[in-house]
């Protein structure tokens, strides 16, 4: 369990500040995330890492001299949001570009995809790099499904050292691919971790029992068996990374391979020596030849027990960045000569936060926007645990927890706007981007991408009418399909978002009011959201589980439906909605 915080809520935000405080030497704290405090040479690329908080020493303690230029962090297990890692991005700039580096999750992708784009748009070249090294999670001919775990470091590495020695961002993205393509690692746990202010394990593992496989957010591994002795787990990693050994690789005697066996946040150090001892008697028995290994915590899981080993296959170009020196505050490498620290007046960011002119009835329009905003918050606070439960059939069960986030965000950014004057669609796409930054994941990414389109639609200009509500759900739509890469039957909530788009846009293009438009196509999303209890996920953390699933909705296809539907009663001014969440899951 965790013993030492104060609110729950507050705890990723007073680590960082804590984590600050205990590095200034090295880092400096930027909204989102941290960048270093040291003068970097000008040109040269910056390497922004990032991820969710609870991982540490990724991603906060891999910034510094011959690492990372920032990391962007997320609340806990929750990806940073896009505004936060452009904010992070733009810090670290250095006038030669920006790589993107993250573990391969779904809502990372999506919110590295999106600040990625914001950069471009503004002139900064821009390059991603999701780290796939994972073998327990997707097949090898799938290896771009695979999840980026401990081998984060020696991507991370690879780039950052590149980095440093002055290359050019096409490459470093190309160093960092080759190193990516060269990395493969396998984890095991034990038992899971407990967040703080939580009574219960976010996952767990039976006792006595070792989970193989599983991911460091308790994704689901490939098997459990009984915990091992220390020897037979350290044959059981080699063995199966020696499998995966990279297909241009012919030869292993004499190979060299950096190794990074880690411990995930409870088995203590003196542990993973006694299962390196043998893992190196192995490497040496196949004849490769380990360079500079690194046994420690280097990407963990809150005090999740469990740990991994990482081998990166080496050449030339690779073991000299894995070499090159290094001073981040959690990882140290030979010796570097220290950068000089910023001026003071150097580690202000400049802050603009205009609000748009908005005309009378677009303003007037933005407090009826407030109003289904408060609504959607209400729906979701309603029904936050029984969507975590469904969530948890065969994902981690956080759906509910992180929908819960990002609706009071959006519902507290929402007010602002208004007593601002906003007009409706500045409100709606600045609710759009809080709450994509406080709920994190896969769900706010989306949610801050469909609120984005609708409000873009809406204009601070002219009144919203039926018309321009159903081309922003439209382009919600389709922004959200391209951004998560989800079709239907996919099971998703694009299972329910594309039917409910098709049928309002008939509806409203037949001549109906926006409020029959929005009854039609919101009994076609309660329909929609039931159907997908006998789909199969095919993306996301409930993937590898896939059968458990059936037979159980979307939680994300049944939030979105719970969502219309208490929308229809604010349109339609009538009695609290009567549509209940069982009526809408089972």
């Amino acid at each position: 369990m965790t013993y030492l915080f104060n609110q729950p809520s507050a705890f990723a935000s007073e680590l960082i500040e804590g984590f600050v405080a205990a590095n200034a030497d090295k880092v400096r704290q930027v909204p989102g995330g941290v960048v270093r405090s040291t003068r970097s040479p000008a040109g040269c690329v910056a390497v922004v890492i990032g991820g969710g908080s609870g991982h540490y020493p990724a991603f906060s303690g891999l910034v510094g001299q011959g690492m990372a230029h920032g990391a962007a962090m997320g609340n806990l297990f929750a990806s940073p949001s896009a505004q936060q890692i452009y904010n992070v991005a733009r810090a670290a700039d250095n006038g030669g570009g920006v790589l993107l580096a993250f573990g391969n999750y779904a809502g990372d992708v999506l919110h590295f995809g999106q600040a990625s784009e914001r950069l471009k748009a503004e002139g900064i070249d821009c390059e991603l790099l999701a780290v796939t090294d994972d073998i327990s999670s997707a097949a090898l001919s799938e290896r771009e499904k695979r999840r980026g775990v401990a081998g984060d470091l020696a991507v991370f590495k690879a780039a950052a050292a590149a980095a440093e020695a002055g290359y050019s961002l096409a490459e470093v993205t190309r160093l960092a691919r080759h190193a990516n393509h060269r990395t493969r690692s396998l984890g095991v746990a034990f038992s899971g971790c407990t967040l703080p202010g939580a009574t219960q394990p976010l996952f767990s593992v039976a006792h006595g029992t070792m989970a193989l496989g599983m991911g460091i957010h308790g994704e689901p591994g490939i098997r459990e068996c009984d915990i091992p002795a220390a020897d037979t787990l350290a044959e059981l990693f080699v063995s199966s990374l020696l499998k995966e050994c990279p297909e241009e690789i012919t030869q292993r005697k004499g190979q060299r391979v950096a190794a990074i066996l880690n411990g995930l946040g409870s088995v203590k150090y003196e542990e993973l020596f006694v299962v390196y001892r043998r893992v190196a008697q192995l490497l040496s028995a196949e004849g490769l030849q380990v360079v500079e290994p690194e046994v420690g915590e280097f990407v963990t899981s809150f005090n999740m027990a469990g740990a991994s080993l990482t081998l990166m296959w080496l050449d030339d170009e690779l073991e000299t960045l894995w070499r090159a020196p290094a001073n981040a505050p959690a990882f140290r490498k030979g010796s570097v000569l220290m950068a000089e620290p910023l001026d003071a007046a150097e580690q202000i960011l400049a802050e603009v936060d205009v609000v748009p002119t908005a005309s009378a009835a677009s303003q007037q329009a933005a407090t009826c926007v407030l109003s289904v905003v408060t609504t959607i918050a209400e729906v979701i606070e309603e029904h936050a645990t029984e969507l975590g439960r469904i969530d948890a059939v065969a994902g981690d069960g956080d759906h509910g927890i992180g929908m819960e986030r990002g609706s009071r965000g959006a519902l507290e950014k929402a007010r602002e706007m208004q007593q601002r004057q906003a007009g409706a669609g500045t409100l709606l796409c600045r609710a759009a981007d809080a709450w994509a930054d406080k709920a994190g994941g896969t769900s706010g990414a989306l949610w801050g991408v469909l609120l984005t389109a609708i409000g873009t639609a809406l204009g601070d200009v002219k009144t919203p009418n039926a018309r321009r509500v159903a081309l922003g759900v439209q382009h919600a739509k389709e922004g959200i399909m391209h951004f998560g890469k989800a079709k239907p039957g996919d099971k998703t909530m694009v299972d329910v978002l594309v039917p409910f788009s098709e049928c309002l846009s008939a509806r409203v293009a037949a001549g109906d009011t926006l409020t029959e438009a929005w009854a039609a196509a919101a009994e076609q999303a309660t329909k929609s959201a039931k159907e997908t209890a006998q789909l199969l996920p095919k993306m996301g953390r409930a993937r590898p589980l896939a059968e458990k699933s059936l037979g159980t909705p979307d939680a994300g296809a049944v939030s979105l439906a719970l969502i219309v539907n208490k929308v229809l009663v604010q349109l339609q001014a009538s009695a609290p909605a009567t549509l209940s969440l069982q009526e809408v899951s089972q």
